[in-house]
């Protein structure tokens, strides 16, 4: 069956092309003119992934995005003629996936979008989080330790499975494929947004953040997700 998604756009114009261009590469397209339609519609069908602009009225789209996120786990894509770093930073906390400035191509929303659908793939839907399944030890914390579990898409800290959204899940499985190394942040943009990230290379700082308030034991003081200054990041073993 063709993945549902749902455009979030309060022009008309813009939601009618997106849609027909989304048509044309094979997905089942859903629309919504404002904020209370999408959260609404969301509750009712919740569609694979979503586009959401973020100047919708009442409801704006920051809005739309963490209702969305209290209890799913699609792909959002922001695009927005907003194009400030501050936005897109707002976005990116909210829990969106990707951030396109407004005017854009519609080839690049679709590029984004293969992307997006490429990185779901790579983590099986569905399956079974078993806490005793193999997995990679990233902290050896006797009373409750972090293992990364990339074949079943988990990471558990202790019996409790950490709620990693899919890039952040993808951002920790580059690290741990090579504890100790630095990585840039080009270099994660290339490996985790394969298509790279046409804008500001903090998008990356961004999901890192995100991460250690979920994996560190102390993320104010993070010993496993580490920044090395001027260069990027790398992950001790703890």
């Amino acid at each position: 069956m063709p993945l549902r998604i749902m455009i979030v756009e309060d022009d008309d114009s813009i939601r009618t092309a997106l849609r027909w261009a989304l048509e044309d590469e094979g997905y089942d397209v859903a629309e919504a003119a404002s904020g209370e339609d999408a959260v609404r519609m969301v509750g009712i069908a919740p569609p694979d992934m979503m586009i959401v602009d973020l100047m919708l009225g009442a409801v704006d789209g920051l809005t739309v995005i963490r209702e969305v996120r209290r209890d799913h786990d699609l792909p959002v894509v922001v695009v927005s003629a907003r194009a400030d770093t501050q936005d897109i930073v707002e976005a990116l906390e909210a829990g969106a996936d990707d951030y396109v400035t407004k005017p854009f191509q519609v080839k690049e929303i679709t590029a984004r979008l293969k992307a997006l659908r490429r990185r779901t793939a790579a983590v099986p839907a569905g399956a079974p989080a078993v806490a005793t399944r193999p997995g990679v030890v990233l902290d050896h914390d006797p009373e409750a330790p972090l293992v990364l579990r990339e074949a079943s898409g988990t990471v558990y800290r202790g019996d409790r499975q950490l709620p990693l959204t899919l890039t952040e899940f993808r951002v920790l499985c580059e690290l741990a494929a090579a504890p100790g190394r630095v990585f840039s942040r080009q270099a994660l943009l290339e490996r985790v947004w394969e298509h790279g990230f046409f804008g500001d290379e903090r998008i990356v700082d961004v999901h890192v953040r995100r991460l250690r308030t979920k994996v560190e034991r102390d993320p104010g003081n993070p010993r496993l997700v580490v920044t090395v200054r001027g260069l990027g990041y790398r992950l001790d073993v703890q």
